[in-house]
């Protein structure tokens, strides 16, 4: 069976949807996503993901596609139509169809796509494992805190970790500080037992996530430290993760091929994705 996905107001099978060919989205990546996750087939942190969907937008001048309460209708009926109990649902917004034009016109009507995916989300194998990353030069525009569809970078550069035996890529600013993964942000925990992460600006996406997770380490009596690290320091952390919605807490094991303490996933971060997903379960 196909898979019922939204496209501007229908629900209609996978091999159905269909966007104009001058859809500015495919034209330009002139648009914003977002990703929520689905577990027990409800959805995680919506009010914090559409809080985020509306800054992108209006940082892009881009108008929403529709209110809130219909946003979150249509999710949660793709979700139920599509019997998703554990798994994801990814949101488009693009500025619509025009003739192709750098200048982008004022009264174009936005796009709207959703789909969902199942994952497991819960009992990730790779999670019990962690993940090797590489680090690379961050090579994206200086925008990263609008969440938008223009992702060849992080894509070609998740494609260099692989072909390097790793998972994923640490991207580095002009610096040599650590601004976050491909499609996370990102973490260490220093010998004394502080969680250190970037702090807030356009150099790093604003993760919902992020944000649910420090809050959870201050809850848990944790110092957190908001502050750049070179990847130096990651080497000789004590632990290592990355957070995302589709991931939860990552624990990374090993940075350029050098292993992270005993190299298997670490407490710290054990306990913060495993109070994230009992927090998220009881919500």
């Amino acid at each position: 069976m196909s898979r019922t996905v939204y496209v501007n107001g229908a629900y209609v099978p996978e091999e159905d949807a269909k966007i104009s060919v001058f859809d500015r989205g495919f034209l330009f990546a002139d648009g914003v996503y977002e990703v929520c996750s689905v577990l027990q087939g409800k959805l995680l942190e919506t009010e914090g993901h559409v809080t985020r969907l509306h800054r992108s937008l209006n940082e892009l001048d881009i108008a929403a596609p529709c209110s809130d309460e219909e946003l979150l209708g249509a999710m949660e009926k793709l979700v139920a139509d599509n019997g998703v109990d554990e798994g994801l649902v990814y949101l488009q917004v693009t500025r619509g169809a025009a003739d192709r034009d750098f200048a982008y016109p004022k009264d174009a009507k936005p796009s709207l796509v959703m789909f969902t995916q199942k994952k497991n989300l819960l009992t990730d194998p790779v999670a019990e494992k962690g993940v090797a990353v590489i680090t690379l030069p961050d090579l994206r525009w200086a925008r990263r805190d609008i969440k938008t569809v223009g992702l060849l970078y992080p894509c070609m550069a998740k494609m260099e970790a692989k072909a390097k035996g790793a998972q994923d890529a640490w991207l580095l600013d002009d610096d040599g500080f650590v601004t976050e993964g491909t499609s996370n942000n990102a973490y260490i925990v220093t010998a004394d037992d502080k969680i250190v992460t970037r702090q807030l600006s356009n150099s790093i996406l604003h993760g919902i996530t992020r944000r649910s997770i420090l809050a959870i380490a201050q809850e848990l009596g944790m110092v957190v430290e908001e502050r750049p690290f070179t990847p130096a320091e990651a080497y000789a952390a004590k632990e290592a993760f990355t957070t995302s919605a589709s991931s939860f807490a990552m624990p990374v094991i090993s940075i350029d091929e050098n292993i992270i303490a005993s190299g298997k996933p670490g407490e710290v971060t054990k306990k913060l994705r495993d109070k994230y997903i009992e927090l998220s379960l009881s919500a």
